[in-house]
């Protein structure tokens, strides 16, 4: 599965995509996921995730070819 990282979440992983060979069925299981591979994202409450451009609930089934970006809370006014 191919994830792409925007705003602090590539600063957090240090890429701009991240290659995920873990079986995750869900977009709560790659929540769940990233949280034990990157402690530093249990900060972000806010992280939204997006499946195919559109954004997902947690219980979105996922699969490998679908087009995954992470998108944290953004800023500004």
């Amino acid at each position: 599965m191919r994830v792409l990282l925007f705003g602090i979440m590539k600063d957090i992983v240090a890429a701009k995509t991240l290659t995920i060979e873990a079986e995750l069925p869900t977009v709560g299981d790659l929540k769940h996921w990233l949280k034990q591979e990157y402690p530093a994202v249990q900060d972000l409450k806010a992280v939204m995730i997006a499946v195919n451009k559109a954004y997902a609930s947690d219980e979105t089934m996922l699969s490998s070819e679908d087009e995954i970006a992470i998108i944290p809370p953004l800023s500004g006014g």
